[in-house]
């Protein structure tokens, strides 16, 4: 007996095989209802799986998987400049993501850091270890997203975002489940949330090494993993065709996620991993790392390939949990920057005379991202379709890239 999520979709009857994403999407799905997704979690024998794909209301079955935090890299970078700001041209945009709601699944937040005066903030654990941030990497994720001026520096890319849902997804010590994750997920579309931020990864590898300390041999342990990774990718996809197919109803929601820090360039330029899960998603934003050289921006080592753009990752100021500010490197301090971006897109749809979606704030996000400023020998494959820029006022043109 294997432990499972179970995706269902509580306002229309669709079927799907055991790992597939049998949702009714489009203009078909609109003319129903707008998909509610509910998440169960249950014991279940392989037959019983079998059976409970036959529910009409069932899109996706998934075994459960361990997750973890993408962790950062430390960084000597003095914490006195947030220099990815002034990359994605926050600094010049007129838009601070006012009326934008964000929510930021991670080790959690600490509420009373400076960078969040002012702000509100919806707290909600899914971890069991109860709200607050001991670990530190959510409230750095956090403070990159919306956080406030702090000792005299601006560390925010959207510093108007005024409500933030904060869910905690990882554990104290940066390790959960899949479970986690999907419910998480769940309570920001619940709460309509605009913008959601995903700085975690599925950790195929510890599965594999959980399994072989229990006595299952290597390439069954392997087999058994590679199973569930699979199926919570087609649960991921399912799930984000629930997303999609909300955006007649609610104006939809923009996901973004970190590519993960796997990649080893500095030992083979050919040590490079691809985006993992929750980024590897259909319909998430997944961002690579950069860091500023001297011939302009360099893809950072360790950031995974393949993304979709790429942002600010190497020597990232932000807050740290307990008070003042730390500069961290990784695809984790990336992702946050897209985050913020994509509040700022938001805010500016908003105030176009049609109505807001969610896919327009990404068109116009995707087509802004810049390939001017790379180092010239960076390979496209590394770093998308390039770095996210902030929207401009109208009539305003972009500023030379800083790297």
């Amino acid at each position: 007996m294997r432990r499972y999520c179970i995706l269902r979709n509580m306002s229309a009857s669709a079927g799907a095989d055991p790992f597939g994403a049998g949702l009714r999407t489009g203009a078909r799905a609109a003319a129903l209802a707008a998909p509610e997704p509910k998440l169960e979690v249950e014991d279940l024998e392989p037959r019983e799986v079998r059976e409970l794909v036959r529910d009409p209301e069932v899109t996706s079955v998934a075994p459960m998987m361990p997750t973890a935090l993408i962790r950062p890299f430390p960084s000597s970078a003095p914490a006195t400049s947030a220099w990815g700001i002034a990359a994605v041209g926050a600094d010049a945009s007129p838009f601070s993501g006012e009326g934008v709601t964000v929510a930021v699944l991670d080790t959690g937040i600490d509420a009373a850091h400076a960078a969040f005066r002012g702000a509100r903030l919806v707290e909600r654990d899914f971890s069991g270890d109860g709200n607050g941030d001991p670990n530190g990497h959510g409230t750095h994720c956090a403070g990159t997203i919306f956080g406030r001026e702090v000792e005299g520096t601006r560390i925010g890319v959207a510093p108007g975002v005024a409500t933030a849902f904060v869910g905690k997804v990882l554990g104290d010590d940066g390790s959960g489940t899949s479970e986690m994750i999907f419910r998480g997920i769940q309570w920001a579309l619940e709460e309509s949330a605009d913008v959601i931020s995903m700085s975690l990864g599925f950790d195929f590898p510890g599965l594999v090494a959980r399994l072989t300390r229990e006595g299952w041999p290597v390439e069954l342990a392997t087999s058994v993993a590679l199973e569930a990774y699979r199926g919570n990718l087609r649960m991921f996809d399912a799930l984000m065709a629930m997303v999609q197919a909300r955006v007649p109803f609610d104006g939809g929601t923009v996901v973004v996620a970190a590519a993960g820090n796997e990649s080893r360039r500095e030992i083979d330029p050919g040590f490079e991993i691809a985006v993992a899960l929750p980024a590897a998603a259909e319909g998430v934003l997944s961002v690579g790392a950069l860091a500023a050289g001297p011939e302009g921006f360099e893809v950072a080592p360790f950031s995974n390939t393949f993304p979709v753009l790429s942002a600010p990752g190497v020597d990232i100021v932000s807050a740290r949990s307990g008070g003042g500010l730390v500069a961290l490197s990784g695809t984790s301090m990336a992702a946050p920057h897209v985050a913020g971006v994509a509040a700022l897109w938001w805010q500016r749809v908003r105030e176009a005379p049609v109505r807001p979606l969610a896919s327009a704030a990404v068109a116009k996000l995707l087509a802004a991202t810049r390939r001017e400023g790379f180092r010239p020998a960076v390979d496209p494959a590394d770093r998308g379709m390039g770095i996210v820029m902030a929207p401009l006022a109208t009539g305003q043109h972009p500023a030379a890239p800083i790297a």
